[in-house]
């Protein structure tokens, strides 16, 4: 099918991401998604009055997250928008992006803005009352690290189902080392003449806002903190759980950022357009759920839900991105439907730029985009996994008005 909300192309913008504990530890996630994103509407001409609908993703709460999109809204100055908050995991980027085009599609609105934002870093520590433990204790929880620690379904790791996916697939860690290797080079090419890819759709170099958003605390290139690997490194590294095939080098790593898209009705979305001979059509999004612990399964279904609703096949996708937290994602996905490691994932991915989790999505959809305008045109299809076993795919077309 074809939904009626397009993305106006070059509508979209992202901020590098930066490693957890890095350039934007200290900054709340919101507030800073709400300055960038003002920043970000000024510079494309955009007026804010033209917005009646927004959504707001995110995964780690922040101090006053509870006011979400109104919020966040007043502060970039969009302040005429309600709407939603959305978190699920490393889909919400996809999942936010899917309500701004059905509130479009069910004739609620006109244009949305769909912004996602998180900070791993300094995550929160939460205290739950309970009157009836043991002399009245409650219970406590580090949001961030006892999270990526245990599923609470299953009691397992999120590296533990990356684990139970290479056991059941024969999934080694030297595959898993070489397909590493492989995304940093394929990111290198986005860091190339000067990050000439990133950017397209990112403001480099970025100016790091103090806490308070009054001043430039810093000046960052691109992405922080990426650490490159090579073979010799990697084949020194021992396997995370004991008896297990995955690395620390063969999985990605925390990180903050935002990120931003937005979606409109054909007309709006031609006066928004960067350059309004391009148009950005949405065919088909999906969404699935693998069996307990098997994360990394997930985003395979769901791209052939998307694929469904697209009416198409994989082998019609002129670009390819998946949200790969662990190498192994991509060699199963690349398995299971033929597409070639190196065929997918062209400029990066979040296996190298890191794992802010809701703006993930995000920026693979913006990076989809450009690829494919730069390409010329044609579909492109984005899948990834979440917490809980989940995933949500899309598949979009950049083509000529």
């Amino acid at each position: 099918m074809t939904y009626t909300a397009e993305i106006p192309y070059g509508a979209y913008w992202s901020t590098p991401f930066a490693r957890w504990q890095g350039a934007f530890a200290d900054l709340n996630a919101l507030e800073f998604a709400a300055w960038v994103t003002r920043r970000e509407l000024a510079r494309r001409g955009i007026d804010a009055a033209l917005f009646d609908h927004g959504a707001l993703g995110f995964s780690v709460p922040q101090k006053h997250s509870f006011y979400g999109l109104p919020w966040f809204a007043g502060m970039a100055g969009v302040g005429q928008i309600g709407g939603p908050v959305l978190m699920q995991a490393c889909a919400t980027g996809v999942r936010t992006l899917l309500a701004g085009v059905q509130e479009i599609e069910s004739g609620l609105a006109e244009a949305s803005l769909t912004v996602t934002c998180d900070r791993t870093s300094n995550g929160p520590h939460l205290y739950y009352p309970n009157p009836r433990g043991p002399g009245g204790t409650g219970a406590h929880e580090d949001w961030v690290m006892d999270n990526f620690g245990c599923d609470p379904l299953g009691r397992h790791s999120m590296i533990q189902t990356a684990e139970n996916v290479a056991a059941k697939h024969k999934i080694g860690t030297a595959e898993q080392h070489a397909v590493v290797l492989l995304r940093e080079a394929q990111y290198r090419a986005a860091m190339a003449e000067e990050h000439a890819f990133q950017k397209r759709y990112m403001t480099l170099p970025f100016e790091v806002p103090a806490p308070g958003l009054r001043k430039v605390a810093a000046t960052i290139p691109g992405d922080d903190g990426i650490r490159f690997s090579n073979a010799e490194g990697l084949a020194k590294l021992k396997p995370v759980l004991e008896g297990g095939t995955v690395t620390f080098g063969g999985q990605t790593h925390p990180a903050d950022g935002n990120a931003g898209i937005i979606v409109a009705r054909p007309e709006k979305a031609k006066a928004m357009s960067r350059d309004p001979g391009i148009r950005v059509r949405l065919h088909g999004f999906g969404q699935a759920r693998a069996a307990l612990a098997y994360m990394p399964e997930a985003p395979l279904p769901a791209a052939q839900h998307a694929l469904a609703q697209a009416g198409k096949k994989v082998a019609d996708m002129r670009a390819v991105k998946t949200h790969s937290p662990f190498a192994v994602n991509d060699i199963l996905f690349s398995r299971s439907t033929g597409v070639a490691l190196e065929g997918m994932n062209n400029f990066g991915c979040s296996l190298v730029w890191g794992h802010p989790q809701a703006p993930m999505g995000t920026r693979a959809i913006i990076e989809l985009i450009e690829e494919l305008a730069q390409a010329g045109g044609g579909f492109g299809l984005f899948t990834g996994c979440a917490a809980g076993d989940t995933a949500m795919a899309v598949v979009l077309e950049v083509c000529d008005a």
